[in-house]
């Protein structure tokens, strides 16, 4: 199930908040972790028990980790393991099959490769969880004794699938105690509303290009037809997983929850390390606290500096997908980081134009990576928007979608942030807001195009 469907807005949505609205506080995290179970199962039944069980193994190890002496081998060990298991299985889901056709590459064997089902949100709730019980090794957290609450921080349905990905101490106090009231319900539903809006207005219309470049084949394109498909997809991308954020931290204000903000107008960067400073703020911060900041981070020397942003960035790519493309995004970002980390930053701060101009043509160029089937089909593709091809097959997408991609253009930067904190209360918001909710669900009626691109990441 997803936040942009008839079935979550006009089934579960209503039954599950009139639940949770009229049952008493005690009895609150209950109807919240069965509602997520019965919100994961209707797309994925069988990988309930993966989400359990990932609850329970951790729940116990950070109980007996808190038993240990801090320091001690023996607390050591068992941290090893939580984390053993929690990526053992992402690693058996998601990677077995890609290891195991570069196993056959290089080795020329011919060991079956296996065609597992990827679970729905298991590297957002694997690195939920590892979260978890690595503040419960550091001691920045005591282990949750509240095998419910445990279980309700891990499955709570607007972030399970696909982030913000929520570490334990932001929600530890509101597990515990948290207040509603209409105000933070109305906030949440206008959130809601807006990235509903993002998702099924634009984000679902401009994929339209970006598919007629895919069908059209990569060879043919023109040059304008290769930038506006590339234009058209990073616009996708954007809105289509800010605006699934958006829907998440407006449901989790309508649930007593503060959720981070996960986007903030990443196009208007001026250089490739503010853009990870503003997209998918939730998961930069994990690597820097998880992963940077334990390998040394840049305390070690220069050197040891860059190979722990290799190291990060090898990670981040290759915990998108299962695919050399992604190794290969993440390496480009980390020369583009390393760049700017050796001169580039300075500059790009000085000259702020150039900068916002060379960061959006380099996170471009990034996307066309990270979507490519194939490391030869991102060159083919970059060869044509960095080489003169003319033609006009363009056209018919730019008449059909202009409409769309100019306001959705506009609106990826800060211009109506401003409008709408002074007027969110206004008549006129209301409306308005009102015209984007109806409009979005006149639209998924006939909708035949309808994913969430992060679903399989």
């Amino acid at each position: 199930m997803v936040f942009s469907s008839l079935n979550f807005i006009f089934r579960f949505m209503p039954v599950f908040f009139l639940l949770y609205f009229i049952v008493p506080f005690r009895a609150k995290n209950c109807v919240l972790f069965l509602g997520s179970i019965v919100f994961y199962a209707f797309g994925e039944p069988k990988y309930v028990l993966l989400v359990l069980f990932s609850i329970v193994v951790n729940y116990f190890m950070a109980l007996l980790m808190d038993r240990l002496a801090p320091r001690s081998p023996g607390r050591r060990f068992v941290l090893f393991l939580a984390c053993l298991y929690d990526v053992g299985v992402l690693v058996l889901f998601k990677y077995t099959g890609f290891i195991m056709e570069n196993v056959n590459a290089v080795a020329g064997t011919d060991f079956p490769v296996p065609h597992i089902a990827l679970p729905l949100g298991i590297s957002f709730y694997t690195f939920q969880i590892m979260s978890y019980v690595i503040d419960v090794y550091r001691r920045t957290c005591p282990p949750e004794r509240n095998i419910l609450d445990l279980g309700t921080y891990l499955v709570m349905f607007p972030q399970l699938i696909a982030g913000p990905i929520v570490v334990y101490t932001d929600v530890a106090e509101r597990l515990k105690e948290r207040h509603i009231n209409l105000s933070s319900v109305e906030n949440g539903l206008k959130l809601f509303t807006i990235g509903l809006g993002e998702k099924v207005i634009f984000a679902n219309t401009l994929g339209n290009i970006w598919s007629a470049c895919k069908e059209a084949g990569y060879e043919s394109l023109s040059t304008p037809f290769a930038w506006l498909g590339i234009l058209a997809y990073s616009l996708q991308l954007y809105y289509d997983f800010g605006g699934y954020s958006l829907m998440a931290i407006g449901l989790g204000q309508m649930l007593g929850f503060s959720f981070p903000q996960n986007f903030r107008y990443p196009y208007s960067a001026y250089s490739v390390t503010d853009f990870w400073h503003r997209w998918h703020i939730s998961l930069t911060s994990w690597f820097r606290e998880y992963v940077y900041i334990p390998l040394g981070g840049n305390r070690r020397g220069v050197f040891r500096t860059y190979i722990n942003m290799l190291i990060v960035w090898l990670i981040t790519g290759f915990w998108h997908g299962a695919a050399w493309n992604f190794v290969a995004w993440g390496l480009y970002y980390f020369v583009l980081l390393s760049l700017e980390r050796a001169f580039l930053h300075r500059f790009f701060s000085k000259h702020r134009i150039v900068g916002r101009f060379c960061t959006l043509i380099a996170v471009m160029c990034g996307w066309v990576l990270f979507d490519a089937g194939s490391l030869s089909d991102a060159m083919v593709y970059l060869s044509r928007m960095f080489t003169i091809h003319g033609g006009t097959d363009f056209l018919p997408s730019l008449q059909t979608y202009w409409i769309f991609l100019v306001p959705a253009c506009i609106l990826s930067f800060p211009v109506a942030e401003g409008f709408y904190r002074k007027f969110k209360k206004s008549p006129v918001c209301l409306v308005l807001l009102f015209a984007i909710f109806w409009l979005s669900v006149v639209l998924l009626v006939d909708a035949v195009y309808n994913p969430f691109l992060y679903f399989r990441f």
